[in-house]
């Protein structure tokens, strides 16, 4: 490949380029339009004409900021795409002129800091822009091509190809003549929101080029053979079964970027790169089963440096709308069209978001809630999330036993938290100030501290989730989370087993062994600060109760501490214990679900027996040495009696 002093002065006119269809919307592979417009377009004209042509509300919330923007107006993080998107709907030329004026200006401050030897501002913060800036000025180069000069072409394609180019050759990257070698950091790893921003500016402007000049082909086969086919395919099916990210569900939402590009791709090409794995669809489940009840914001898993309360924002529903819109035909797409319309976000609400409304609006007729399925596991990512109903009132449980391998993930494995019209038990990340604390403090688990020092979980480490079992009204679900330290002699097992008897009652039992100078603190955080009266830790937020009733060990002292450091609210309630063989047994209720609890060994088993709000009684009992136990509920009409036993049983998507 060649640099930019290199690349030939290349005068795109417009011509019709003879290519070979082939297959497209009939499966046999990518059918490409020859003339401009090549992008989006040529399977969405009809059906976005026709939103224009009936007035359709997005359609005319979304014109009315591209005219505010074109009329003086500074709208936040304007792209010219969507200039040129009211052009080619519309006719009128001013849309283009703007679009084009705009994509200049910018490539014309890039080419003025190369002039002065400065690296330009695409290449920043790892090339992370290089999606949105290179993409917006590809969609402005095809959807307004007969408005661009020749020289305009000639200019905009050197600046944008080479910027491709040095994504992928971070070693060899070049500007202004010179090797400016930057990382390559997560070029190759498809479970990393980077990687989405390097696969919109290649797929872009390789779809807007193809033809015209020789890299043009090279970023298609790039973005669909090399990253796609090859790279994200494979690396998906084997690690984010059940959708979701690794990254959490912060950072995780950019991948509502990679659903746009199987979108921008089908309506260019007539190919489903979103059929080609099944996380997609699964993400679709994954995001509305992390949607606490109140359907306001999302469990706060990982690094939230854009908003550490995890709201739901434009994002979120940008995420799941995209996929209603993917997988219009799926049996669980209207009950995602259900939540996007009660969630908090029913409309985009920033104006530089308004264009998504428009292209993915749904049609679909909603399917109430409460026809889909409570609780849900994604492999992948080692979430667990369960709630007591999908009223706005329920409670909901969330678990994490699984991979720890992403640089915005946290030390959380084993960690869990519970919502009753707010958060009662959460992540400490909600109230710190950067919405990056990662560390065990932050998370409701056994934090093991060594020398006076908190013993690390380690990346990339994988705990795993060895049993998940449901009947009706209760939940079992166990993680070993020992890999996480990776053999550090201070922890040398932990194993943690949840029964949450529904609605309102989480039973939860740890198997710790640690060295005899390594000590062990059973800790749960809430906004709230605790009352602590002997074995019992309470604390009221939200207007409902949560109360920690300890059972084992006998001999703990339970405190309560407000989170220092990077947090502007929020306590940990700490039960401190020395190190060697300890087993811990709490049971954890909201608003007095649990009447009494008591303590009901057998033989090689920690137990307690419960007295149930409502007349119910249940007895959990725990192996002391390994994973599993037994459960019996009476009374209240569906008696339980069963084993509890490792391996990991399929939750249903639907009631």
């Amino acid at each position: 490949m060649r640099s930019l002093s290199q690349l030939p002065v290349i005068l795109v006119a417009a011509v019709t380029v003879t290519l070979s269809a082939c297959g497209g919307d009939d499966g046999g592979g990518p059918d490409f339009q020859d003339d401009h417009p090549r992008i989006y377009l040529p399977r969405n004209r009809d059906r976005l004409v026709a939103k224009v042509t009936a007035n359709d509300p997005s359609w005319a919330r979304f014109k009315n900021i591209v005219d505010i923007q074109l009329d003086g107006g500074n709208i936040y993080a304007f792209e010219a795409w969507n200039a040129a998107l009211v052009f080619q709907l519309t006719g009128e030329q001013r849309y283009c002129d703007a679009a084009v004026d705009q994509i200049d200006e910018m490539v014309r401050d890039e080419e003025a800091r190369l002039s002065a030897g400065q690296t330009p501002e695409v290449a920043g913060d790892s090339y992370l822009e290089v999606g949105p800036r290179i993409g917006d000025l590809a969609l402005t180069y095809d959807w307004c091509f007969e408005s661009v000069s020749d020289d305009q072409r000639r200019r905009w394609i050197a600046f944008a190809n080479q910027a491709v180019w040095n994504v992928w050759n971070h070693e060899e990257a070049r500007w202004h003549g010179d090797v400016v070698e930057w990382s390559g950091w997560s070029v190759d790893n498809p479970s990393n929101n980077y990687y989405y921003s390097f696969l919109r500016a290649t797929m872009t402007l390789g779809v807007a080029t193809r033809g015209e000049t020789p890299e043009g082909q090279q970023w298609i086969d790039i973005f669909r053979d090399q990253k796609i086919r090859d790279q994200l395919v494979p690396t998906f099916d084997r690690d984010l079964t059940g959708g979701g990210s690794r990254e959490g569900t912060g950072y995780g939402v950019a991948m509502m970027r990679l659903w746009e590009l199987y979108d921008l791709w089908h309506g260019s090409t007539g190919e489903q790169l979103a059929d080609d794995t099944g996380h997609a669809r699964a993400s679709m489940l994954h995001l509305m089963h992390a949607t606490v009840p109140t359907l306001d914001r999302v469990a706060p898993i990982g690094d939230h440096a854009r908003d550490s309360s995890a709201a739901w924002f434009d994002y979120h529903r940008h995420y799941l709308q995209t996929l209603v819109h993917l997988f219009k035909d799926d049996p669980i797409a209207p009950y995602a069209t259900q939540l996007l319309a009660s969630s908090s976000v029913p409309e985009m609400d920033q104006p530089f978001m308004y264009a998504f409304d428009f292209l993915y609006g749904s049609e679909l007729t909603p399917a109430s809630l409460d026809g889909l399925g409570r609780a849900y596991f994604a492999p992948g990512n080692g979430q667990l999330h369960a709630r007591s109903s999908w009223s706005q009132d329920a409670t909901y449980v969330n678990f994490i036993a699984g991979p720890y391998t992403e640089s915005h993930a946290h030390q959380d494995q084993g960690s869990f938290m519970i919502y009753k019209g707010g958060w009662l038990a959460y992540d400490g990340v909600v109230d710190s100030t950067s919405g990056l604390t990662q560390e065990p403090e932050a998370h409701s688990l056994i934090r093991f501290v060594s020398g006076g020092t908190t013993v690390p979980m380690r990346e990339p480490t994988t705990s795993s989730m060895a049993a998940i079992a449901r009947g009706p009204g209760w939940l079992h679900a166990a993680g070993d989370l020992t890999p996480a330290f990776r053999d550090n002699p201070a922890v040398t097992r932990w194993q943690r087993e949840l029964v949450y008897i529904e609605p309102d009652t989480v039973v939860v039992y740890d198997r710790a062994d640690s060295a005899s100078g390594a000590q062990q603190i059973w800790q749960l955080l809430s906004p709230a600060s605790f009352t602590v009266n002997g074995a019992t830790a309470s604390v009221t937020a939200s207007g409902h109760t949560l109360t920690a009733q300890r059972i084992l060990p006998a001999s703990a002292a339970g405190t309560s501490r407000a989170l220092t450091g990077d947090f502007s609210g929020g306590f940990r309630y700490e039960e401190a214990s020395a190190g060697g063989s300890v087993r811990h047994l709490h049971v954890i209720s909201v608003d007095g679900a649990v009447t009494s609890a008591t303590s009901s060994p057998g033989s090689g088993q920690d137990g307690v027996s419960l007295a149930l709000a409502g007349g119910r009684t249940a007895t959990v009992r725990f192996s002391t040495s390994q994973i599993g136990g037994t459960l019996t509920i009476t009374g209240g009409g569906a008696d339980v009696d069963v084993t509890l036993a490792p391996g990991v049983a399929a939750l249903p998507e639907r009631q």
